[in-house]
């Protein structure tokens, strides 16, 4: 958009509101950042494209990283009064052996465990904190469509709600929208892809006290499939070789469900209750890492600055790293009323490099277990370097607490 268009729209602006921080995403991300910023009495105004946070299959994994960061804000029991379950190793399965991928139980931390709580119970217990700050607001059923641009620099968003056009006009605006980052495509930022091996498939079927708990992975010639625990049901993740979609689909459900027992036997009992596509959703699996996180007055984080694998669910905490990193370099900035391109460039230095460490991680559990049981119909074996004890505990670390501790300030 030209200058004139941004200061002077075409559209009939209802209201403009003035803010230190526009953040742009009520995920994991943008939700913790709006209460790291507005416990320092920064003023922010959250904004959620939907009208409420219940969106299924989204990340319910928070890990031990998030937990001491719970704790250090004074949360971490409120948080653990919510209903949940909780992960201490992630075990991979086959017809021959089962072999421990990651044991949570080992590392030295108050939580030796992955915590399995809804997104959306998440989401509310956060910003419901945050609404006790009276520098905090936030807006629902708020679709940003523009960036409001003056002489180079991001001055705050244009949004839609209620049939009308408001602004909002701020000292910085952060993009913590998501994987179809809509402020990541208005800020033209580039981005280094990866080409992960697969898709996912994700659908629910009940869960039985017998099964046990935690989460499994099975793996038989030709299929993946990880089971993890919700409860009263298992959130199943069905692994297919990337472009396979629509060759399963017009194989029918049955075939589906078939595969699904051929792998999992147990399941026979319960396969009858996935009985309709619409409770299949397809996850297209990608990876990318934005090459530069910022411009002036604009940040991104968590997805819309580097889309994570579902391997491990380590996404959602590194994105709430990110946020508070990003509060933490951010906070004294905007309580001055200026924010510089460095301090925004600094956030990007200290989270560049533990998401690269992840997402090559990511990339090597791939391609080195996934892909060849999914194209080439082997028998999993565990690689060589897991296989070490002197290695063992390095996969638990990197899912559970990241490269780098990180703590709010």
């Amino acid at each position: 958009m030209t200058t004139d268009l941004l200061t002077n729209p075409a559209h009939e602006i209802v209201d403009v509101k003035n803010t230190d921080c526009c953040i742009v995403g009520g995920g994991p991300a943008g939700a913790v950042l709006a209460l790291l910023l507005a416990r320092q009495g920064v003023s922010v105004i959250l904004l959620e494209a939907h009208k409420d946070f219940d969106r299924d299959f989204r990340g319910d994994t928070i890990h031990p990283s998030v937990m001491e960061i719970m704790e250090e804000l004074g949360l971490s029991d409120r948080l653990l009064q919510l209903p949940h379950a909780k992960m201490r190793q992630i075990r991979l399965k086959t017809t021959e052996n089962t072999f421990t991928l990651a044991d949570f139980s080992r590392l030295k931390t108050r939580y030796p465990y992955i915590t399995m709580l809804p997104q959306v119970k998440f989401l509310e217990f956060i910003t419901q904190e945050a609404q006790k700050y009276p520098s905090f607001q936030l807006v629902m059923g708020a679709n940003v469509q523009e960036l409001v641009e003056e002489n180079g620099v991001i001055q705050g968003v244009r949004y839609r709600s209620g049939g009308g056009w408001h602004e909002i006009r701020a000292i910085l605006t952060v993009g913590a929208d998501g994987r179809h980052s809509r402020l990541r495509q208005l800020g033209d930022f580039a981005a280094t892809e990866t080409s992960p091996p697969m898709d996912i498939l994700w659908f629910r079927l009940p869960r039985q006290p017998e099964d046990g708990e935690g989460g499994m992975g099975r793996f038989a010639p030709g299929h993946i499939i990880a089971m993890l625990d919700r409860g009263n049901e298992w959130q199943m993740a069905y692994v297919i070789p990337k472009g396979g979609y629509q060759q399963l689909r017009s194989q029918g459900l049955e075939a589906l469900k078939k595969s699904v027992v051929e792998v999992v036997p147990e399941l026979a009992n319960r396969i009858h209750n996935l009985h309709d596509w619409s409770q299949v959703a397809f996850l297209c699996v990608e990876s990318n890492l934005v090459q530069r996180w910022y411009r002036p007055g604009l940040l991104l984080i968590g997805d819309a600055a580097h889309i994570m694998s579902p391997v491990g669910g380590v996404g959602i905490n590194y994105a709430i790293q990110d946020a508070v990193v990003a509060a933490n370099v951010l906070t004294k900035p905007l309580q001055n009323h200026h924010v510089e391109l460095r301090d925004l460039a600094k956030v990007q230095r200290l989270r560049e490099l533990p998401t690269r460490i992840i997402q090559a991680f990511q990339t090597f559990i791939q391609k080195r277990v996934f892909a060849p049981v999914l194209a080439d119909n082997l028998t999993f074996q565990p690689p060589v370097l897991l296989r070490l004890p002197i290695l063992r505990d390095l996969p638990a670390r990197l899912i559970a607490l990241g490269v780098f501790p990180v703590h709010v300030k």
